[in-house]
């Protein structure tokens, strides 16, 4: 007993982190998508708002995870329940929602030719981003692997995505603002879009059973 008390001990502390690391998540997404909104609204950036709605609806996502990460810490059951799958499917309709919305109005500026004040703000939001999610990323893979949760590392994986949007609004908002480059706006648009179409289908995938991370 004297044994396994240490293990078991380790394992809580690590269960702990997973969860702390979720909240954390959770709540940099609300503060982000509050932020990105305003600011995407106000300058109308559409990369920037879209991106900010995007992290509204990975606070939804979230919900799920620490839900997830809580009834394995205190059950050690790692089927999905009803609360998980039903958070992946509203997560899934919120994705598919986000792209609708983001191609037409895509299109539609593009048809007008409206642009940005400015991208500033864009380029403030990414670069937090990137650092923030690389920081989880990094995080989450090892309280992972200590613990040897598929769940758990399949999140950090998830959080890639979030990563490689902030890229796309970075790399879109910093030429536009430098450059003033014509619907590159648009195109870091279209971007957010086509990764939010693949979270979108990777959370139906997951709540019928078929797929347990994301790539």
């Amino acid at each position: 007993m004297q044994e396994v008390l240490p293990i078991q001990k380790d394992r809580s502390w690590l269960y702990k982190a997973a969860f702390a690391l979720a909240v954390v998540t959770i709540f940099y997404n609300l503060a982000e998508g509050l932020f990105s909104i305003y600011f995407g609204y106000s300058d109308d950036s559409l990369a920037l708002f879209g991106f900010g709605v995007d992290s509204f609806i990975e606070v939804i996502s979230g919900l799920g995870i620490a839900h997830l990460v809580w009834r394995i810490w205190q059950t050690g059951e790692k089927s999905r329940d009803n609360f998980e799958r039903t958070a992946l499917l509203i997560t899934g309709f919120g994705f598919y929602a986000l792209v609708a919305g983001l191609v037409v109005t895509g299109f539609y500026n593009i048809w007008t030719g409206s642009k940005p004040e400015t991208t500033f703000w864009g380029v403030v939001v990414s670069l937090v981003s990137i650092l923030t999610m690389t920081a989880l990323i990094i995080a989450k893979k090892n309280v992972g692997k200590n613990l040897d949760s598929d769940a758990i590392i399949a999140d950090a994986n998830c959080t890639k995505v979030c990563l490689y949007m902030s890229v796309i609004l970075l790399a879109s908002s910093a030429l536009y603002e430098l450059l003033n480059i014509a619907y590159i706006d648009v195109a870091g648009t279209f971007g957010i879009a086509y990764f939010a179409f693949r979270e979108g289908r990777e959370c139906f995938e997951k709540a019928a059973g078929k797929k347990n991370c994301c790539h």
